[in-house]
């Protein structure tokens, strides 16, 4: 029952980040003048949203089927830390872009860890 429990949690979890970074890249194409300030305030170009826009696409597509989860996770944690990065390096320490990415990256893990054995078996948490 604590199995099931968990399977669930781990995919309430996963859907949650995939929908976020499903908001985020359809946002980064079609309507990047909604984050145009924020763009501007880390230094990126407007352009490349029609760049960054499928990468996150793409990797919320890898992280949402099974058989490409790790991958995704990995590609997913990769972009979350650049936009961490990012916030550091203009001196947004703490601030809520930079919060959410670590959160966000948190459960891209902690909901891969949840629904897949694999990965319980590769990082167990209790002996």
């Amino acid at each position: 029952m604590a199995l099931h429990r968990s399977l669930w949690a781990g995919r309430i979890m996963s859907a949650f980040v995939v929908i976020a970074l499903v908001a985020d890249g359809t946002i980064q194409l079609f309507a990047p003048a909604q984050i145009a300030s924020m763009l501007q305030e880390t230094g990126f170009a407007m352009d490349l949203t029609q760049v960054v826009g499928p990468i996150i696409l793409t990797c919320a597509i890898l992280y949402a089927i099974p058989a490409t989860a790790v991958l995704g996770a990995i590609l997913v944690t990769g972009f979350l830390g650049g936009a961490i990065c990012a916030h550091v390096r203009i001196g947004e320490l703490g601030s809520a872009p930079e919060l959410i990415s670590l959160l966000l990256g948190a459960m891209t893990w902690g909901g891969l860890y949840l629904r897949d054995p694999r990965i319980r078996v590769l990082l167990p948490l209790i002996h």
